[in-house]
């Protein structure tokens, strides 16, 4: 598998050039927009992050992507992620499915348990079950993939006895990955079930995670399964100076920070915090020369073969974003293949 880049978003509400909120269906329109842009600069995969709450305008990822694909002719298109522990199984396939189909085969999915909770209480799911209702439904999902009749018993979720799901994939399989973001255990379960891996890098360096790549590595392995792609996710912004990246950024990004640190107890951040993030840490912020060394570091020390930046933080306008997703493709990404040449 050759090296890949993409492009991810989950749809944050941003504002405009004034400094004014946008509504949430111009941030879809604009997420749209972004879509076709990563598509006509040749990048490989433009994903859509589900979530259900004020700050965030997605929450029907596969509608947007649709939409997307109606306008594009190669990028792929895909999730990042699903919120499986709150889906049902069988409608996510289905969904996604209906995807390949509209986008010609280009459709692929990636499932977690997400980093906010919003979803439980609004379908009905209880926080207790967590755990049990990830495992659970990912265990249904994997059966599914295989696209036969599926017999499956579960606890939390009605069992099926020999039913098949439409509409099948025209061609192989729906390409699913399974979202970690830094648990042993969570590594664990992506190699037993034989899906790749993406890593969810949002604090600290790319090399610490390292031994989570090594650990998947070791466990396909034992448990028989083929090699399978690694691939990170990190919040990244790119401008012409690294001074450019930094000034434009930091005060989208610290407004996000404070608002979601207010919900968990956390401090307000500070500059010195998003400067060493930027430095040493998961920021993918600057020229696009600094960009692309410390993707090519992240690359060297994970054996990646995919590198996702999210590109849209907190509530940086569109038309930053846009110039963004631009440089990423035409001066970091062939920059980063000469780095690792």
């Amino acid at each position: 598998m050759k090296l890949e880049f993409g492009v991810d978003t989950f749809g944050d509400v941003t504002v405009d050039a004034a400094g004014e909120r946008l509504s949430h269906a111009q941030v879809i329109r604009n997420v749209m927009e972004e879509g076709v842009r990563a598509d006509e600069l040749g990048l490989d995969v433009f994903g859509v992050g589900e979530h259900h709450r004020e700050d965030f305008a997605v929450s029907a990822t596969d509608v947007v992507l649709a939409a997307i694909a109606a306008r594009t002719q190669r990028i792929r298109l895909g999730s990042a992620v699903t919120v499986l522990s709150s889906d049902d199984p069988v409608r996510v396939f289905q969904r996604y499915s209906t995807l390949d189909a509209i986008s010609s085969g280009r459709a692929e999915v990636i499932l977690g348990r997400g980093s906010f909770i919003e979803s439980f209480p609004l379908f009905g799911y209880d926080l207790t079950d967590y755990q049990e209702l990830f495992e659970e439904k990912l265990s249904l999902f994997t059966e599914l993939l295989k696209q036969g009749p599926v017999t499956w018993e579960g606890r939390l979720r009605p069992s099926i006895d020999g039913l098949t799901v439409y509409p099948p994939l025209e061609h192989g399989t729906l390409r699913a990955w399974i979202a970690v973001g830094g648990s042993p255990e969570s590594v664990i379960r992506a190699a037993h079930y034989g899906l790749p891996l993406m890593l969810a890098i949002i604090g600290g360096s790319a090399e610490r995670f390292a031994p989570f790549a090594d650990l998947y590595r070791k466990a396909l392995a034992q448990f028989g399964k083929q090699p399978q792609p690694i691939g990170y996710h990190s919040p990244g912004y790119i401008a012409e100076t690294d001074e450019q990246a930094a000034a434009e950024l930091w005060p989208h990004h610290s407004v996000m920070m404070n608002r979601i640190g207010a919900e968990r107890g956390w401090g307000p951040t500070t500059p010195a915090h998003f400067a060493s993030e930027i430095e040493s840490g998961a920021l993918v912020v600057g020229s696009p020369e600094t960009a692309a060394a410390k993707i090519a570091a992240g690359v060297r020390a994970l054996g990646a073969e995919r590198v996702d930046l999210k590109m849209a933080v907190g509530t940086l306008p569109h038309e930053n974003i846009m110039r963004s997703i631009e440089l990423y493709a035409t001066e970091v990404v062939p920059r980063v293949r000469e780095l690792l040449a």
